[in-house]
Formats: C-alpha cells, sequence, structure tokens
C-alpha cells in the first residue's frame, strides 16, 4: 500500500509517518506539505532509520504522488489553541481544507481510493470530504474519536493502576466538546468497570474532564500532540491495509445508526479493505443514546453553518 501524508512536514503528520515506519506495513509513504523543505527532511530523517525498520520506500514531493496512493491521510491545519475548541477552529481551517480537496481532485485520485481526515474539527471535515470528492462515502473516515478513546483508555489504566492494554473503554459521537463517554462497555480485563478493585463512580467525572481536556493539556505542555495520534492513525491506516475488519470509534457520513442521518460522528465502525464495511448499533444505555444523537444535533448545526459560508464565497 501506497500512503500519502499531506502536512508531513508537521508534527502530526511526521509522527505518523514514523509510526508507520515501525509498523513495518505500509510498503510506501509520500510526505507532502505546503513546506517542502521539512517534508523533505522528514523523509530523510526517516529514510535514514529504514535498515533498522522494513524495506519501504519514504519520498517527499507534491500533489504527483496523488494518482498513484491508495490511502490519502490529510493531517494539515492550523494549529488549535490552548483554550480553543475544536469547532473553533472551523473558520480558520476550512478555507485551507477547501484548497487541499481541489488540489486532489486536480491531481486526480484512484477510484478505490481512501482518504483518512485527521485535521480539526476533524468531523465536520469529513462530512465536507465525503461531499466533495467523486469517493463513494465508504471511502472516506475522519479520525474521529479514536485519538479521546486512547487517551480515555490511558488515564482509566493510570488512575486505578491496570495494565493500558487490557483496558477497553470507548468515546463516541464529536471529536470535541460534545463527545460521549460510553461508560455502560467499560472494562479492564474482561472485568465490568464497577467490578474493578478500586473504582467508584465519582471517578468517572473525573477521568472524562480530564480526557476531554487532553489535547488542550499536551497543546499548553509541550505546543501539540504527536506520539500519541500518529498511533491512533497507524491503527486505522493498518486496519485498511491488512482489512482487518476492526471494529474503531472512527468518524464517517451517518446513514441511521442511533438515528443519526446525514452528518459525520464517530459510532463503532468497522474498519478494513476500502474504508467503512459497517457501523455497529451496540447496546448503550438511554442516556449515552441521548448524548450521541444530541452530539451529532451540535455538529449538523455547525455543518449547516460552514455550507452557508461557503454557498455565499
Amino acid at each position: 500500500m501506497k500512503v500519502s501524508i499531506i502536512g508531513a512536514g508537521g508534527l502530526v503528520g511526521s509522527c505518523t509517518a514514523f509510526a508507520l515506519q515501525t509498523g513495518k506495513v505500509v510498503r510506501e509513504m509520500a510526505l507532502i506539505d505546503a513546506n517542502a523543505e521539512a517534508a523533505a527532511g522528514q523523509a530523510l530523517d526517516l529514510m535514514h532509520g529504514a535498515s533498522l525498520m522494513a524495506d519501504q520506500t519514504i519520498t517527499s514531493g507534491g500533489y504527483e504522488h496523488i494518482p498513484s496512493s491508495d490511502l490519502i491521510c490529510i493531517t494539515a491545519g492550523l494549529r488549535r489553541k490552548p483554550d480553543e475548541s475544536r469547532l473553533d477552529l472551523i473558520n480558520r481551517n476550512v478555507d485551507l481544507f477547501m484548497d487541499i480537496l481541489a488540489n486532489i481532485q486536480k491531481a486526480g485520485h484512484k477510484r478505490d481510493a481512501t482518504v483518512l481526515v485527521v485535521s480539526n474539527p476533524v468531523d465536520v471535515l469529513t462530512y465536507l470530504a465525503a461531499a466533495k470528492l467523486d469517493l463513494p462515502t465508504s471511502r472516506v473516515i475522519g479520525l474521529g474519536t479514536q485519538l479521546d478513546t486512547i487517551r480515555f483508555r490511558a488515564l482509566i489504566a493510570e488512575k486505578l493502576a491496570a495494565p493500558p492494554t487490557q483496558v477497553k473503554a470507548l468515546i463516541l459521537g464529536e471529536h470535541g466538546d460534545s463527545m460521549v463517554p460510553i461508560w455502560s462497555s467499560a472494562t479492564i480485563a474482561g472485568l465490568p468497570l464497577e467490578k474493578f478493585p478500586g473504582w467508584n463512580a465519582h471517578q468517572a467525572s473525573e477521568l472524562f474532564t480530564r480526557t476531554k481536556g487532553s489535547g488542550a493539556e499536551v497543546i499548553k505542555r509541550k505546543g501539540g500532540a504527536g506520539f500519541a495520534v500518529g498511533l491512533a492513525i497507524q491503527e486505522v491506516i493498518e486496519a485498511v491495509a491488512l482489512d482487518r475488519r476492526a471494529i474503531l470509534p472512527v468518524s464517517s457520513v451517518q446513514r441511521g445508526c442511533y438515528g443519526i442521518r446525514d452528518v459525520a460522528l464517530s459510532v463503532p465502525t468497522v474498519v478494513g479493505a476500502g474504508g467503512v464495511h459497517d457501523t455497529l448499533e451496540i447496546e448503550l444505555w438511554p442516556k449515552e443514546i441521548q448524548a450521541l444523537r444530541k452530539s451529532g444535533q451540535v455538529l449538523r448545526q455547525t455543518v449547516d453553518a460552514v455550507l452557508t459560508r461557503l454557498a455565499g464565497k
């Protein structure tokens, strides 16, 4: 598989490339960035480590790589400020994203390519990509709450001194302020969370609040997220490359799951070759379903505002 990473000169894009290199699954990577020198430098740095990793081709360049790419990962975007919600980014990022989509169309993508949107606000931009690109909507995926979910699991593990790999918990809905923690299915080593030693219900609010603020916390401390998001992206890309049919909390345009339609957000999603194979309506608590539907309404209002703004340009 050939993966082109648009925005590869930045922190998220370069960490994605490194994660894919260490994963040893992707055969070829093309690093694309408005700052061509930065992309070339990242590609050179990765190439220097190739003999210890895998027989991959790692190059840099421009949109000439798009026609031969099997998966296009879009990470380019303006950085979120510490106290800014992801939806507040929309007016600063939509125009940039639409230019990227236009360049992808101009270059000519494969008819069977898969597009993974990482740029924020990811759910809104995923919806725009699905509408704009000449691809089935199933081939357009947003990273969605995949990153929020792995942060959530890590924080639960830290709080309870549990092995992080044995924590199973989900965040669904918007990758942003209206995200929904799914406590109903959370487990550690197969045990329901409420039965795990040391757990009490008062910890739930604290853990979710910190999860929701994790992005801002990382930005404040080090300038931006990189390692964890790179690993989150790697899991999605390798699910596509290996046709894993992995169930992941990624964003796609919904067609009725939990009664939600015509908006992109995260639900349990079967991801394999070609993108989205199915969405799963797992049993949730009624209040979780209600919160998920509300998240869809919040995003729908934002999408409507964006479409109105674009129509008036």
